[in-house]
């Protein structure tokens, strides 16, 4: 079979295949990118304004991107329209607001008078890597900053999302973005090496799992080249104490199985006070419970099949190695008789240590709950993970909600409520789930040469 390929995950049925890119496609695109950004002269008003296009084009063909990654991998139709909207909110954000955040930035000089600005500007190509579980709002985090400050970008997506790879292609020279400032190219993972190393290259951008970024880290790092890495998690929900254990529990499975639990800010370790936990653990089971698998086109489907059936099986080797150890199963634990890559909605409590599930990021409808018996020791088993992404901490006091935010070793922490997200909101995490932020004012400052403009007295 061929590397990038449409494979119905709900079916197994192998729909279409592309070619891979030969080198010299590839180094022809290099070069393309490189004089389309010595030539992508317009202002940031003008680039704001094409931008903008591409969110609107996002809107007006909705039910058409949104059909083809139900079909890549297997997102239920209703998140799938979700995700096209949420992907033009963010091309609207930076075009509303890629003036301002790009505004020359006054410092105030210690001696003598005159006056200095730091100028931000662009650096050349870069590379974006994407993976598979959200086809277009990824896309959406590199590209839309990265476009309006004056980049150019060369987009590999994941093998199995060759269809929306394209969709996206269209849709920004349809927008009026000149040609090869945008180009989407089908590379082996050999090939994307050669890339970080062409001097061409300014920069790379991946958003995938924690072995795909290390492995790109150190090629770029050999190079010399700027890296943003946005990796796996493991987030907490820490609940402290609540009024509405029922509410929180669903809110928490909503956070959970959003994208079939493929997303890596889910919610995955629920870590509750030991004189709610019993009462947590049944409401959420039966929240669980009422999780519908199925056919993704189908409205009251609300979780699919995994991305593939490599998936499948990869996460019930985390499950079955947990039970096998000691964990209890309240609910799931196994295939989905039939055809695609399903698995059952789970819910696992005695997690240990020595199991795979304590220590590794489960990429689907599993959720593990732990017991505690104090903040300290919910603050400590929250920490121990070599993720650091997100988190969630749920508490009558609001302030010790925030105090106990503050000691969470996280890039993102919310506060009485599941993980959200808008366009103005920067994402990002600490430790082993990467370097950089995206989204937000801070999305536009990865990959900008803030260069300093010193003039002096004229005295």
């Amino acid at each position: 079979m061929a590397i990038y390929a449409v494979v119905d995950p709900a079916t197994g049925e192998t729909i279409k295949e592309y070619p891979t890119a030969s080198d010299d496609d590839l180094r022809g695109a290099i070069q393309r990118a490189d004089d389309a950004h010595r030539s992508w002269g317009a202002t940031v008003a003008e680039r704001a304004a094409l931008i903008r296009r591409v969110g609107e084009l996002h809107t007006e063909r909705r039910d058409q991107l949104a059909a083809i990654i139900t079909r890549e991998m297997g997102k239920p139709v209703e998140q799938a329209l979700g995700e096209v909207d949420f992907a033009a909110a963010i091309y609207e954000f930076y075009a509303d607001n890629a003036e301002k955040i790009m505004a020359d930035e006054p410092i105030e000089l210690l001696a003598g008078e005159g006056s200095a600005v730091v100028r931000r500007s662009s650096v050349g190509v870069l590379l974006g890597i994407m993976p598979w579980n959200y086809p277009y709002y990824q896309v959406a985090r590199f590209s839309a900053p990265n476009l309006v400050v004056g980049n150019t970008a060369i987009l590999k997506h994941a093998p199995q999302c060759p269809e929306s790879a394209l969709a996206m292609e269209g849709i920004f020279q349809d927008a009026g973005l000149p040609d090869d400032v945008y180009v989407n190219i089908f590379a082996t993972n050999e090939q994307i090496a050669q890339m970080i190393a062409d001097p061409r290259v300014a920069g790379v951008s991946v958003t995938g799992s924690e072995r795909a970024g290390a492995a790109v880290a150190a090629v770029a790092g050999r190079n010399l080249k700027k890296v943003v890495l946005e990796l796996g998690g493991s987030d907490p929900y820490i609940v402290l104490d609540t009024d509405d254990v029922p509410r929180v529990a669903r809110q928490t499975v909503a956070a959970r199985m959003e994208n079939g639990g493929q997303a890596c800010n889910a919610a995955k370790r629920m870590i509750v006070m030991q004189d709610i936990y019993d009462d947590f653990v049944s409401e959420l089971t039966k929240a669980m419970a009422e999780q519908v698998p199925g056919d993704p086109t189908d409205p009251k489907t609300t979780f699919g099949p995994l991305s593939s059936e490599q998936a499948a099986r990869n996460l019930m080797a985390q499950i079955d190695d947990a039970v096998q150890k000691g964990a209890t199963v309240h609910l799931g634990g196994a295939r989905i008789e039939g055809p695609g890559a399903f698995v059952q909605a789970t819910v696992l409590t005695d997690v240990t240590p020595e199991m795979r599930a304590y220590h590794e990021e489960l990429f689907g409808p599993v959720a593990v709950i732990y017991k505690v018996r104090s903040v300290d020791e919910a603050v400590a088993l929250a920490n121990d993970t070599r993720y650091g992404l997100g988190a969630a901490v749920f508490a009558k006091d609001e302030q010790l909600a925030l105090e106990v935010a503050d000691r969470l070793d996280t890039g993102m922490v919310w506060i009485n409520e599941a993980e959200g997200g808008g366009p103005e909101l920067p994402f990002g995490g600490t430790k082993r789930s990467g370097v950089g932020r995206e989204l937000g004012p801070l999305g536009i400052e990865e990959f900008v040469n803030k260069k300093l403009v010193h003039v002096p007295s004229k005295s």
